[in-house]
């Protein structure tokens, strides 16, 4: 699946190296290593924590009312996009090619997905699509943040299993599974095209799609579930990227570096931002902060020095800040939780400034400064193309999803709350 030292650019071996039969598993070419398994397998876990951290995250951003749906909407997630990767996603994503564009379907429920390790893999090959499975379940949650406190949780359901199958598992077949990104030699340490441009681009159409919600200047509920929810994803997302070097190495270990180092460094920046145009900085701004600079070094997280990786979460910290600023107060979008911001434009500078700053003697190619400009063409590519993409499916999802069931709860339902309007229930029974 992938060679050693390039991580996930080298998942573009898998789909050469699976042949669209049930057989493939059995035609491992290298055996187990017990500490790559150990380390892969915490790594999944820690992927998996990252959305009941992303549910309390997003949960202590909007009002009392909406507390328990916006939970459900991620939390859901683990088990319905989790079997939809288990019946067939794993397969479109990784196994066999069709056209360059989407894998093939040999692998549904997992046929031929067992023990074994898979090509140059030293990981169980059932441990790899479970590792993987992990970031398809995140993703679609991503994007509830956008449109949070006005979607119809039935709708949700459905708009999330189509955008699985149609941008999710495509997306990262391009980038991962040996499509036509891979051939181009488009590089994805961890998730900035396939993870995070898709939901972060897709939230922005959804977001225009859903509409504005009746009251936008609510207070957030509860600062603390914000900080929870930050500590849980900021801890998940060193599985999610030196996890992505598929092996306990020494590129895993810079992975780990990059990612803190990055993160850091766009609090710092983010909260410096609110400073300057508040005049005071705030912890809530600082812990979004944080998940900006995660998500733009994502892609980058073992392609670049450490060096580089303090410019990057610098961009992150600023730009994104200064996005989701424009984006609500200058065109008007309600993007209820800055999805696109953060996610949309922070994993477009990701995958950028692999292209700018990419250093061949971490791993992968050499990006624009240090002497390899065709990298950074095939990275402006490969943003295009994702962008639109995923703009252009979630548009025809969205509305297909429409047709058949109303998308935005009513008038009075917003007004009472999703928690009581779509659960019958409320975060808090104190009286």
């Amino acid at each position: 699946m992938k060679k050693p030292n390039t991580a996930h650019t080298a998942m573009a071996a898998l789909g050469m190296a699976l042949l669209p039969s049930v057989s493939h598993a059995q035609e491992a070419a290298s055996t187990i290593n017990s500490g790559d398994t150990a380390w892969m397998l915490v790594s999944a876990a820690l992927v998996l924590l990252m959305t009941p951290g992303l549910a309390f995250f997003y949960a202590g951003m909007v009002r009392g009312k909406n507390v328990v749906s916006t939970l459900a909407q991620n939390m859901v997630a683990v088990a319905v996009i989790g079997m939809v990767w288990v019946v067939c996603g794993f397969s479109l994503a990784f196994v066999g090619d069709i056209n360059n564009f989407i894998g093939d379907t040999s692998a549904m429920m997992l046929a031929g997905v067992g023990q074994a390790p898979s090509g140059t893999m030293t990981i169980p090959y059932n441990l790899f699509m479970a590792y993987q499975m992990m970031f398809a379940i995140i993703t679609p949650a991503l994007m509830t943040g956008a449109f949070a406190e006005r979607v119809s949780f039935k709708a949700w359901i459905l708009i999330s299993i189509l955008w699985s199958l149609a941008v999710y598992s495509p997306v990262a077949h391009w980038v991962w599974g040996g499509g036509w990104l891979a051939d181009k030699g488009a590089q994805d340490f961890a998730g900035g095209f396939v993870v995070h441009m898709t939901a972060g681009y897709s939230a922005l159409v959804a977001a225009i799609m859903f509409g504005k919600r009746a009251d936008m200047a609510a207070k957030p509920y509860d600062t603390g579930l914000v900080v929870l929810g930050t500590a849980l994803l900021w801890f998940g997302w060193f599985g999610f990227n030196a996890g992505s070097a598929v092996a306990a190495n020494g590129l895993a270990a810079h992975a780990f570096v990059t990612t803190f180092i990055a993160s850091a460094v766009a609090m710092l920046a983010w909260m410096l931002v609110d400073n300057c145009k508040d005049g005071k900085p705030t912890i809530m701004g600082g812990c979004i902060g944080v998940v900006a600079g995660l998500v733009a070094i994502t892609p980058a997280a073992g392609f670049v020095t450490t060096g580089s990786a303090m410019v990057i979460g610098l961009l992150a910290g600023v730009l994104c800040n200064l996005m989701a600023r424009f984006i609500k107060g200058k065109v008007g979008i309600d993007d209820t939780l800055d999805v696109f911001a953060c996610h949309g434009i922070g994993g477009t500078i990701g995958v950028l400034s692999v292209g700018l700053f990419g250093n061949a003697l971490v791993s992968g190619a050499n990006g624009m400064f240090n002497g390899g400009p065709d990298l950074l063409k095939t990275q402006l590519i490969g943003a295009i193309a994702v962008a639109v993409y995923s703009m252009v499916a979630t548009f025809v999802i969205i509305k297909v999803v429409g047709m058949i069931t109303p998308v935005r709860v009513t008038a009075s339902e917003e007004a009472a709350g999703l928690d009581s309007s779509q659960h019958g229930e409320k975060i808090c029974h104190c009286d």
